[in-house]
């Protein structure tokens, strides 16, 4: 399973949508797409660490601990309040129900995708992290 289809489980499950997986896919991919079908998740932690004193929160999906919680007005705020309520309009939910769904997400993609405060090879790693930065 790779993390656009982790990604869109984790979203039905929350927000118990009633809209096929391809749908959901597609709007992450939109969302939050690298442009080649998947989720950037080197440029998501570095987009969510570069805004506002959200490093610490970031580290804290990448490491090994507990993952620090990621609020609804964050996720409106980082990954824009319009881009939202576009996403929230494919699956045929409300602004406030999709923000919810992406806050659980993403700390659980981050973390998935990490190890001792790095991001695995596969997602991204080190050069990835770098490479969103330019």
């Amino acid at each position: 399973m790779n993390i656009l289809e982790a990604g869109a489980q984790i979203l039905q499950e929350q927000l118990g949508l009633n809209v096929d997986t391809q749908t959901v896919q597609s709007a992450l991919s939109a969302l939050l797409g690298d442009g080649q079908g998947n989720i950037d998740i080197a440029a998501l932690a570095s987009q969510f660490a570069a805004s506002g004193g959200l490093a610490d929160m970031v580290n804290s999906w990448l490491g090994d601990g507990g993952n620090a919680p990621l609020s609804t007005d964050t996720v409106m705020d980082v990954l824009g309040r319009g881009n939202v309520n576009d996403f929230a309009s494919r699956l045929g939910t409300d602004a406030g129900s999709a923000a919810g769904g992406l806050a659980e997400m993403i700390p659980g993609l981050i973390d998935q995708a990490s190890s001792g405060g790095s991001l695995l090879e596969s997602a991204g790693g080190l050069f990835g992290a770098a490479r969103s930065l330019f």
